[in-house]
């Protein structure tokens, strides 16, 4: 798998994580939108740690 992701892409996205985290941490997000952006986020450190990302080949 080729990366195709660059530093600040990678940032970005753990940043984004780590804030629906708290977010869902802290009871501002609740139901089925805490769910539908909890999985986003885990997409979202997934596609970061290995450094690529399917909709952008």
């Amino acid at each position: 798998m080729k990366k195709n992701m660059g530093s600040a892409d990678k940032g970005f996205r753990v940043l984004v994580a780590i804030a629906i985290a708290l977010l869902y941490y802290f009871d501002v997000i609740q139901g089925t939108l805490a769910y539908v952006l909890m999985a986003l986020a885990i997409i979202f450190l997934i596609t970061s740690f290995v450094s690529f990302c399917p909709l952008y080949v």
